[in-house]
């Protein structure tokens, strides 16, 4: 278990890690370098919104994974998902930009982009089932939660280098510094796969295929349990938004808004990140104690009231406030609701469908909840001058979440029984 717990998080660490240091560039690079002709706020507009296109790609990436994930296996899909993201980030880092190439420079970063979602719609229920699968009924918040802090520290080492080649003279890292993360990206890869060779397949996978119960289309059956997409759908929309309000926002915010050095925030960013890694774990034990459900309702109640104060904080331009304000939201508030959905989300579909329903409902909200954040976030404050619109949105989306865990009755936090088919399990839960 430790082996197979130990490869998914390094694995996630390197997917995410790839994923994250975009949102870095285009927060402090792209606009200037890919949208030079515009007013820089606009700049960073268009920036975030060749971002949010590798979230439009994720659902599709969650549909293809999930099928052949569900069909073929998960360990499969967790390699071909490392190769694409490995590929395009790498690409990236040796892209011409609007200077040498013009409009082109552009697309080729959105085309990039678009495959980056792809694969990162796919990575994380192929990970996260590995995880839950493996470890049976005994631990499953606590190996789960591993996976969140995959993702955490993949944030972490992308700030890091990003921070580190900041220190360069500005022209020295507008014109290849920042290319530097981006290529770094294949040697991780290398690492990733080789890790991931090395592991079994899910046991559950495998008891599923060999009792004869694989789904020929299992996205469409995952489709007849709208309400459980629907469910994780909603709390994935109020995790993601605040979470990349946190993670990518605030650089722009802080940095360029606040008049701040971009080093305060990132640094916050870094340590921030590093509390959620052990939060996380913290969590992960706790779910195992009082149930998955709890702990989602705890963070997202977190999430609600810290979504004011969050900006009051920033505003104080106090780099200890700031660097408060990031870990509360990273460890307290994030740190809940990440570290538990491997396993809540997991009990609400059988084996035979579980990668195609998880992926669906979890990847279709980062459209809006991750995708659009930033987005959304800057045309607020260029149009209302202030943070508290963007406050609101954060408030609105973690009580859609609140609403979504709590109507879905005791669906989720039901035991999962290995030994049963899934028709017999799905009416345990129905039964639930």
């Amino acid at each position: 278990m430790t082996r197979v717990a130990f490869a998914a998080t390094v694995g996630t660490t390197i997917e995410w890690y790839d994923f994250f240091i975009y949102g870095t560039a285009a927060a402090l690079v792209f606009n200037k370098l890919f949208f030079p002709q515009v007013d820089p706020l606009i700049g960073t507009l268009l920036a975030f919104g060749t971002s949010a296109t590798g979230f439009l790609a994720r659902p599709l990436g969650a549909i293809v994974a999930g099928h052949y994930g569900d069909r073929v296996g998960r360990k499969a899909l967790l390699m071909i998902t490392l190769v694409f993201m490995g590929g395009a980030t790498c690409l990236i880092g040796l892209l011409p930009t609007y200077s040498s190439i013009g409009i082109f420079a552009p697309i080729l970063l959105l085309v990039l982009r678009v495959i980056q979602g792809f694969a990162t719609g796919g990575e994380w229920g192929g990970a996260a089932l590995m995880t839950v699968e493996h470890a049976g009924d005994k631990r499953r918040g606590l190996w789960g939660s591993l996976i969140t802090v995959g993702i955490v520290l993949g944030l972490v080492i992308a700030s890091l280098v990003f921070n580190l080649f900041t220190l360069l003279p500005d022209a020295a890292f507008m014109s290849w510094g920042w290319r530097v993360p981006f290529l770094l990206s294949a040697v991780l890869v290398v690492i990733g796969l080789y890790m991931r060779l090395n592991i079994a397949e899910s046991p559950e996978f495998k008891k599923m295929a060999e009792r004869g119960e694989r789904e020929k289309q299992p996205m469409i059956a995952a489709l007849r349990e709208w309400r459980s997409i629907l469910t994780i759908f909603l709390i994935r929309t109020a995790e993601n938004f605040s979470f990349y309000i946190f993670a990518a926002f605030s650089l722009t915010y802080v940095s360029g808004v606040l008049g701040l050095p971009k080093t305060i925030v990132l640094n916050a960013v870094i340590v921030a990140a590093l509390a959620e890694c052990v939060t996380s774990v913290l969590f992960g034990l706790l779910a195992d104690r009082i149930g998955s459900k709890k702990v989602m309702l705890i963070g997202l109640t977190i999430q609600l009231l810290l979504a004011f104060p969050f900006f009051w904080l920033l505003e104080s331009r106090s780099p200890g406030l700031i660097t408060l304000a990031l870990t509360l939201g990273f460890g307290l508030a994030n740190g809940a609701i990440s570290s538990v959905q491997p396993d809540y989300f997991a009990r609400f579909f059988t084996a035979n469908i579980r990668y195609s329903g998880i992926s669906l409902g979890r990847e279709a909200a980062t459209v809006i909840g991750a995708g659009l954040a930033p987005v959304i976030a800057t045309a607020l404050v260029s149009w209302s001058g202030a943070s508290w619109p963007v406050a609101l949105c954060m408030g609105g989306t973690s009580l859609l979440g609140l609403a979504a865990v709590i109507f879905a009755g005791h669906k989720g936090d039901v035991a999962d029984h290995h030994g049963l088919s899934p028709l017999e399990i799905s009416g345990q839960i129905r039964k639930a």
